[in-house]
């Protein structure tokens, strides 16, 4: 050990910034990491990627065309036994994905099932505005979500997807074998390996100030960031959790992370853990985001408006969409910042500010009454989650998502490198981010 490794670093700007500020309050100690354990954490995730997913894709593009994804669905489905002689790649992949790991609690998945659900339209504004919106701020990420067209070119269908595999992994017994949510968990891990080997090909990747594609630092603070979101995200929006409750949604997010190749060594096992990567991914992923930050973040605005309401031309459409618009971006400013949300070229509007702060007290007041008030708590859970079931079907039959993600085949073709071009490393300003 070098001198100084021990040495806790000091914070990266962004947590001395309202309301970092506040949330931290609630920890007695310290997430700051020490120089030892960031250069463990970058020489162990920056540059690699899921080997078992990667060589699954490398399978993909030995068989013939559509095979390889008719085995992998297959597998997914039905179980590896389903597939006669099957590849070495698919039952190494599987076995992974089939192993239970010893601190796996069904009880505690199922606990956090039915607070994520309580959540309903608080979680998903967290989850939108919040770890998405936030997570742009990622330079080396945004590169990815870029260079692969869709989070600008489709941003309402993959808005839609995203939440729709949220929705079905957060279902009580989601996560079982043969669930839907733990299915599409499974396709997303695949999705990823292929966009990685896909931008692994393009000619103008920089690989040195990039780093790896969907690296396993970038999959653990996507992750991180719906994590944080989740808990400290929609308690911002006054939402309360017992103690109890965190506890299991960090087992949750702990066992997602296990399914989509995170790796046993970034497996935050509780709140604090998840606030301690979250420290680390904003010391290294965030520091200088550019202009395809603020492309991403654009589109994302001018998606979630008709994503939640519908694209009507009539007056009571635009009327929706304006508000909607307006009060997420008036939550997503007082969560990564004013600076960065002035960066990000968010809409500003003191009014909607206004409103956010009142729906906050509002909701803080009405759980206090919740938590006293006996079946209440149950009664909440099953309309938060049916509320959230409801919005991602609209939102899956409105823009004709794929709950499958079988475009993401494309990048087992060669890349068109001017498809969607990337922009330059250099940043356009020294600003700085959140989640």
């Amino acid at each position: 050990m070098t001198s100084g490794d021990g040495q806790r670093l000091g914070d990266p700007p962004l947590f001395s910034q309202f309301p970092f500020t506040v949330a931290l309050r609630r920890f007695r100690g310290d997430v700051r990491a020490t120089a030892g354990q960031r250069r463990t954490y970058l020489q162990a995730s920056t540059r690699t990627g899921d080997p078992e997913a990667d060589a699954l894709v490398e399978m993909f593009r030995r068989l013939p065309a559509g095979e390889g994804r008719r085995l992998f669905e297959t597998a997914v489905d039905h179980g590896l036994t389903a597939v006669e002689d099957p590849p070495p790649e698919l039952t190494t992949f599987f076995a992974s994905i089939d192993a239970e790991p010893y601190w796996l609690d069904r009880d505690q998945l199922d606990l956090a099932a039915r607070a994520i659900g309580r959540s309903g339209v608080v979680g998903d504004i967290a989850l939108s505005m919040g770890a998405l919106l936030g997570g742009y701020l990622a330079k080396r990420v945004a590169k990815t979500l870029v260079g692969s067209g869709d989070l600008e070119r489709m941003a309402p269908r993959r808005i839609a997807e995203t939440m729709h595999w949220y929705v079905e992994a957060t279902a009580v017994g989601g996560l079982r074998r043969f669930a839907p949510g733990f299915r599409s968990t499974v396709r997303v891990r695949l999705m990823h390996a292929m966009v990685r080997a896909g931008m692994s090909r393009r000619p103008d990747w920089d690989w040195d100030g990039w780093e790896h594609p969907v690296n396993r630092s970038q999959l653990a603070g996507t992750i991180t960031f719906f994590a944080v979101a989740q808990i400290s995200g929609t308690q911002a929006l006054g939402l309360h959790y017992s103690a109890q409750e965190k506890d299991a949604i960090c087992a949750f997010f702990r066992y997602l992370a296990y399914l989509l190749g995170v790796g046993p060594d970034l497996l935050a096992a509780t709140e604090r853990d998840y606030w301690r990567l979250f420290w680390l991914q904003i010391e290294h992923e965030f520091g200088a985001p550019d202009q395809d930050c603020v492309r991403l973040a654009q589109a994302l605005v001018r998606a979630i408006g008709p994503a939640v309401t519908g694209d009507g031309a009539d007056l009571a459409h635009k009327v929706a969409r304006r508000a909607a618009t307006g009060f997420l971006c008036g939550y997503a400013r007082l969560i990564v910042g004013e600076s960065n949300a002035d960066f990000l070229g968010l809409p500003d509007s003191a009014a909607f500010r206004a409103v956010v702060v009142a729906a906050a007290a509002a909701l803080s007041a009405a759980e206090v009454v919740r938590r006293v008030t006996p079946g209440a708590t149950r009664l909440c859970e099953h309309y938060g989650r049916r509320s959230r079931v409801r919005t991602v079907q609209k939102m899956m039959a409105r823009h004709r998502g794929d709950h499958r993600f079988a475009r993401s085949d494309r990048h087992l073709r060669e890349h068109e490198p001017a498809a969607y071009p990337l922009s330059t490393p250099r940043p356009i300003a020294a600003s700085r981010e959140t989640t």
